[in-house]
Parts: C-alpha cells; structure tokens; sequence
C-alpha cells in the first residue's frame, strides 16, 4: 500500500502541498495538461528550486494573468460550492483526481457553512474561491492520483498565533474554517507565529488523511519539499512529504505443537478438556477428527503452548483425556501484528480484532462473546451485530 505522509512542522498551505508534491517527481507539464481541463483561465503554473535554511525545495506558484487580478474578474472569482462542484463533476479529469478534489471542497463548504451558519450549497468561497486557490486543490488530486497515493497520513499541526485580514475583516489565527476543519486532528496551538496552517491546508489534510491515526511503519521510497512564501523566524517554512509502502512487520515465533490420539473417551469430556487445556497456558487448542486403530472414530487434540507452560498443558491433557501418550513437535509461526479497539454499533458496543498483512490487507474479526451479548440484550440476529462491528471498525481505519 502506498503511503503519504504529511510532515508539517512549519504547517500546511495549498502551495507548499502542490510544490511538495512535484519535488517528489509530479511533473509539472502533466499538472498544466490535466489543469487544462477545468475552465478556469487567466494564470500561469511556475515551479522554481529554492533553499531554504540549507534545504532543497520546491516553489509552486500560480501567476495570474494582468486581466485576472483586475478588481472586475475578481469578484467574479468568489465562487458557490455548488459552481465549483459542477464545475469539477463536469471535467474529464480521472476518477481519483475528480474524487479527491471534490471531497477537498465539500469539506471546506461543510466548514464555512457551519461557521457562517448557511446552507453548505450556498457557501461562497472567497480567498479559496479563487482562481490559485482552485489550482492548489485540484493541483493536489492530481499529484497524488499520479504518485498512486493510497493512503494519507499527517502529523500534528502547529496552529500558529496572531491575526490575519480576510475578506470579512481581522479574524483570530487559526481562522474559524480552520478550526473547524481540523476537528479531531491532533493540533499544537499557539505553536509558531503568524497562520502556519491555512484554510486550503487545513481542508486537503481533513479530507484526505486519517484523523488521529498513527503512522504505520514505513518504507520510505521518496522525500519531498514544498516551500512557503512568508519565511519564519523558529523554523525552516516547508511541508515535508514522505512518500513510501507500509512496512508491516510480520512476527516469527518458535512454539511445541502437542499431540494425544484419542479414540475411547466420552465426546462429552472434549469441551471441557479444551478449556483445562487453554487455562493451563496453552496458546491454542483444538480438535481434529481421525481414523484410528482398528478403524474406530477418534480425535487428536492439538496444543500450541511456549516452552515454559509445556508441563503445566501436558498434565492437563492427561488428567482431562483418556489420552495415554503425547507426542510433541517444534513448530515456529508467522504472527501478523494485531490490535483490539472497541468500536460503537446500533446494538451497543463491542470489541473488535484488527490485524494487517504485510500486503496492507485488513483482518477484522468482531469479538464473538461480545456481538453475541448485544444480539441476545436487543433480541436481534447475530450475523447483524457482526456484520455492524464490522462496518464500524472498517469506517475508524
């Protein structure tokens, strides 16, 4: 699975992503020919190498046409939410870059409207609602659909402190759709001086990347630099992008697989040979079926235990079973890395097993006794509550 990181120790604008983006290898003429789709005219795409406090990176700059700054078009840039959807719903950009930019945008008019208390169709963006605002996000789906990013990921943001002019007058920083935006997204606040994340930052991190995730261990195959435009006084101004696949670390074990070939015992013992067997340390237990001696029906019970515990599991055994001999095999196992999280249903809470492969293929296994107490208190099937731990968990990761 391929992964990118948001490193943002100086915060996170629109054009430090975009500049970020193209130093990890985006080329920028296919920016320009996808850009060239959406019509929206009068700018001009430029990326320059600068260094900064000794750091290659990347400058992305949109430079509009003299006709475009005049005060007349300008207000025509001021553009609803539901122009902008159009707008990108109707291009022929390519399903990824159309989805991402789209969610980009609807988290940003979510945002607005709730601080402007107006109908999310009726938001009118101004600064973002730009011609370069527009460039930035739509500039970012792109990027990341050419890297074939399938994942993202940030780190905590530094807020910043002070204030800015916008288009409504002198707001606090961060700014209102800011704040707003990175709900449940860790955050420093006070951190750094001057508005480190903006609006258009703020909305790409919010609708792309996992809130409050960690990151999962990482091969990192590419490293780029996107650098802002105001320098700052504590810290290098520039958004670090990793770019990698995750690194699940597959766990190898060495076990004693026990063995007792059992052909002469009451069926009605198993169950509680099985449970003597696991409170006595082992690991994992099981039945198998089998063809014994003189062609009777029998089974083999099976125990996984660690070296320590292996005495205290094989007497178990043998004072539980009819068993009268044991056979014992080193045996080592691959142990995928696994987490339980409790996880909210329509039925009450239940815990769930998460476990990742080392292709990025999740595991998730809701825990029976759990889904089977809520079924049984609200008198429903059990396959339901399974089938809804499961979509709850899959929704948090």
């Amino acid at each position: 699975m391929r992964v990118l990181y948001f490193d943002a120790f100086a915060g996170v604008s629109g054009d430090m992503t975009v500049g970020a983006l193209l130093a990890l290898g985006v080329p920028l003429a296919h920016l320009r020919s996808a850009l060239g789709q959406l019509p929206v005219h009068g700018y001009r795409l430029r990326a320059s190498a600068v260094q900064v406090h000794g750091i290659g990176a990347t400058k992305f700059d949109v430079d509009l046409d003299h006709d475009a700054e005049h005060p007349h078009h300008q207000a025509h840039a001021h553009r609803h939410y539901r122009d902008i959807r159009a707008m990108l719903e109707a291009t022929g950009l390519s399903d990824g870059a159309r989805r991402r930019a789209l969610a980009i945008f609807a988290r940003l008019a979510a945002a607005e409207a709730h601080v402007h208390g107006v109908a999310v169709d009726d938001v009118a963006f101004h600064e973002v609602g730009a011609v370069d605002s527009i460039v930035d996000i739509v500039a970012t789906a792109i990027g990341m659909e050419w890297l074939g990013v399938e994942r993202v990921y940030a780190s905590s943001l530094p807020l910043g402190s002070g204030l800015v002019r916008s288009q409504h007058g002198v707001i606090p920083v961060p700014g209102p759709a800011t704040v707003e935006l990175l709900r449940d997204f860790p955050v420093r606040v006070g951190d750094g001086s001057g508005e480190l994340v903006t609006p258009t930052g703020a909305a790409i991190v919010a609708a792309l990347a996992q809130p409050g995730a960690a990151l999962p261990p990482l091969r990192i195959t590419a490293v780029g630099y996107g650098a802002g435009t105001r320098p700052q006084p504590d810290r290098p101004n520039l958004l670090r992008l990793m770019l990698g696949e995750r690194a699940v670390a597959v766990q190898h074990d060495g076990l004693v697989e026990i063995a007792a070939s059992i052909d002469d015992a009451n069926p009605e013992l198993y169950a509680h040979a099985l449970e003597a067997v696991l409170a006595a340390g082992a690991r994992d237990a099981w039945l198998v079926g089998a063809q014994m001696k003189k062609q009777r029906p029998g089974v083999v019970l099976h125990a996984l235990v660690e070296a320590a515990a292996r005495d205290a599991v094989t007497t178990a055994i043998l004072r539980e079973t009819t068993a009268i001999g044991l056979r014992f095999h080193a045996v080592e196992r691959v142990v995928l890395p696994r987490r339980q999280i409790v996880v909210d249903t329509p039925y009450g809470q239940v815990q769930v097993k998460l476990a990742e492969a080392p292709d990025g293929t999740l595991n998730v296994a809701p825990e029976h006794d759990d889904c089977r107490r809520v079924a049984q208190q609200h008198g429903v099937a059990l396959k339901l509550v399974y089938q809804a731990a499961i979509a709850a968990a899959l929704a948090r990761v």
